[in-house]
């Protein structure tokens, strides 16, 4: 099974050029549809929510969506997931 998740300081490189919402938007799609992962909407609302961060335009109702289905507490594990891979990139 293939997994796209950047995590080596080489790949967040690759993702700081003009393309990177795309690409954060794109990891969202994966994970939410479960496209070569298993579907996990806490990292789906990662991705969305670090899209949106990077100015991709509908990342966030994407996000907006997944957190319907999403309970407080997958919502706080994402949002803080997301603060911590900005942070750390």
């Amino acid at each position: 099974m293939a997994r796209f998740d950047m995590q080596s300081h080489h790949e967040a490189g690759l993702a700081q050029g003009a393309d990177s919402a795309d690409i954060f938007f794109r990891l969202g799609m994966m994970y939410s549809i479960g496209r070569t992962v298993e579907p996990d909407l806490v990292a789906a609302h990662k991705w969305f929510n670090i899209a949106a961060a990077k100015g991709h335009a509908v990342a966030a109702s994407y996000r907006q969506e997944i957190a319907a289905e999403m309970s407080a507490a997958q919502v706080a594990d994402a949002q803080r997931a997301a603060r911590e891979w900005l942070n750390l990139h």
